[in-house]
């Protein structure tokens, strides 16, 4: 059954450096439809397999639709997709897979059904065929020792949608040949695709990486320490990420999540890879995500992405009523960061004084403000008028005394609590009654500002993210002792500026560096470990994972010293010795290597 086959006059397999003409993929669900659509594409025979007569026609009507809209968008001619359709025949019994020079198989990640197959394709396959499962979670060596052919075994992991996404992991076992390693990755290649070479552990590099992250994501969902909506928001805005870790986990599968995250706590016994309790009882109650309409949000429908409200969503009317009025604003400090925040104050027209330690350092910060507006002016995202009206709103002082009037004092000074509770201790005695006094720290405790003066519950976390113009995210930290107004009033300022505010509580990490900094932990470990080299892991996540920079890039940028840090105020906080440092990153700290900034880390870069 299926669609004819005409070979393809276009590519002749033969000249195929792989040496892969013809390819059989046994499981036609949305991941195997999707690998096949990309070798039709690329000019290979393709045997589709699957026993369920309803997933061929399925798979059949996709490519079809699939092919149909990348000439609608000018990816493919009529001619190429009639090759494409041509070249994919549909099949219902393994036999058809005799000629077939690799084989791949997608079937549910089932450990004896895949077992079952690769025993049945041992004697119905050439000797020199390929078989390759698209495993994430099962061990390879486990399925090879258990074929006839274990040097012809390998994983060959794609990344949903297939036809889309770059990334190919490429696995081997310690019985694997490597010929067939070759042959596949050339084929990854010749498929327009980026392969990286892998070891056989659960969830491979990307996986491995991404599953940790979302794991704790569901627990801090589970813990109640933010709501879903202000999770997903934080790692969006605050990350860049095309997607927040819940939406994810509902559109991977929260019962796909939770399998993968078994194999890893099997493999690794760490507590981080453990999977959340909630993504269990979720699992359970059949409340898988997209594919079931509900899972951490509700869809319209089953497998639909319009998420619907429910009893979860926030209520739309905010804390606006009992907000107290702002006006003016004193932002404390001298560097980035604070020229950052004075500069999003006075372009939506508040008064602002800035303050530092000497009027030389706060005129400096303030020129620092102008050369950024200057650029926006020149990249025409600013009026001349518009620059020169924050400007005049910002002035400069050599003293917190300038800070007797403001209705907002927001202090960003170096990340030292002494340093912090100080300035607090001053801002307690300059302040004006009713003046909120709000905190940028990313990793100190808020509540340890609080108690340096004699009005805790005027003060808060406000935690801008790096460069301050331009990102969205501003991380809300209430502690224990915040007034509801002051609380409400933050929230209020967010939105004046065009900010995106989250609600968190005061413990370490809030949101974001909760769930990044071990994902960049775990990433050096991986290095550590010679699983995989700092290049292939950050290829990885930008390909696989959608990530803006790899792990190794971005803990260049920040600077090994200031991740560590991080990384040990996370360890002293949750106690888990899944957070505790990886030796590799504290090594390179002790060797002065610290990123851009000294000119190696991770890499070596030119001196500027």
């Amino acid at each position: 059954m299926g669609l004819s086959s005409t070979p393809d006059s276009q590519l002749p397999p033969a000249t195929a450096a792989s040496g892969i003409a013809t390819v059989a993929v046994v499981g036609l669900g949305t991941m195997g439809t999707g690998i096949a659509e990309v070798l039709a594409r690329a000019g290979r025979e393709v045997i589709g397999i699957d026993i369920d007569d309803a997933a061929v026609r399925r798979s059949v009507a996709t490519l079809e639709s699939s092919t149909a809209r990348a000439v609608r968008r000018e990816r493919l001619t009529e001619r190429e997709r009639a090759d494409a359709l041509a070249r994919f025949r549909t099949f219902s019994d393994l036999q058809a897979a005799a000629e077939a020079d690799l084989v791949i198989e997608v079937v549910p990640e089932d450990y004896e059904l895949k077992r079952q197959i690769f025993t049945a394709l041992d004697s119905i396959v050439r000797p020199d065929t390929v078989l390759a499962t698209g495993t994430n979670s099962l061990s390879v060596t486990r399925l090879a020792a258990d074929s006839q052919r274990p040097e012809r075994v390998l994983g060959l992991h794609f990344f949903a949608p297939a036809p889309a996404m770059k990334l190919v992991e490429v696995a081997s076992s310690v019985l694997t040949a490597p010929t067939a390693v070759a042959a596949v990755t050339e084929l990854a290649r010749e498929l327009g695709k980026d392969p990286i070479a892998v070891g056989d552990r659960p969830g491979f590099v990307a996986d491995g990486l991404l599953f940790g992250y979302l794991n704790q994501a569901a627990a801090m969902y589970e813990a109640k320490y933010a709501t879903r909506e202000d999770i997903d928001a934080a790692m969006r805005l605050g990350c860049g990420l095309p997607m927040g870790p819940l939406a994810l986990l509902d559109l991977i599968g929260i019962d796909t999540a939770r399998t993968v995250l078994q194999a890893m706590y099997a493999a690794s016994h760490d507590r981080l890879h453990a999977p959340a309790p909630i993504l269990g009882q979720l699992a359970e109650a059949g409340l898988t995500g997209r594919k079931a309409g509900r899972g951490f949000y509700t869809y319209e429908t089953p497998g639909s992405a319009t998420v619907v409200p429910d009893g979860g969503t926030p209520d739309a009317q905010h804390e606006q009523a009992g907000s107290r009025t702002v006006r003016s604003v004193g932002v404390a400090g001298s560097g980035t960061m604070a020229s950052g925040i004075a500069e999003v104050f006075a372009k939506s027209g508040f008064q602002v004084v800035l303050a530092a330690r000497s009027q030389e350092k706060a005129d400096r910060a303030k020129a620092l403000v102008e050369k950024s507006l200057n650029r926006s002016v020149a990249k025409g995202r600013l009026t001349e008028e518009a620059r020169d009206a924050a400007l005049a709103a910002i002035t400069p002082a050599d003293s917190l005394d300038a800070f007797a009037d403001v209705d907002l004092a927001v202090e960003a000074v170096a990340e030292d609590l002494a340093v912090k509770q100080q300035l607090f201790a001053t801002l307690d005695k300059v302040c004006k009654p009713g003046a909120v006094l709000a905190t940028t720290t990313s990793s100190l405790p808020v509540v340890a500002c609080a108690r340096a003066t004699s009005r805790p519950q005027d003060v808060i976390g406000m935690h801008f993210f790096n460069p301050a113009p331009a990102m969205k995210l501003v991380e809300v930290v209430r502690t224990v002792l915040t007034a509801d107004d002051v609380h409400a009033t933050v929230r209020a300022v967010c939105a004046k500026v065009r900010k995106h505010p989250v609600d968190c509580g005061d413990r370490a990490g809030f949101i974001v560096n909760a769930l990044l900094f071990p994902y960049l932990n775990n990433a050096v470990k991986m290095v550590q470990e010679h699983y995989a080299s700092p290049d292939d892991i950050d290829t990885a996540m930008k390909l696989g994972g959608g990530y803006p920079m790899g792990p190794f890039e971005l803990l260049d940028v920040v600077g090994l010293d200031v991740s560590l840090a991080i990384e040990k105020v996370l360890h002293q906080e949750f106690r888990d010795p899944g957070l505790a440092p990886a030796p590799l990153l504290e090594h390179l700290v002790a060797a002065g290597c610290l990123g851009r900034k000294t000119g190696r880390g991770f890499r070596e870069y030119a001196k500027r």
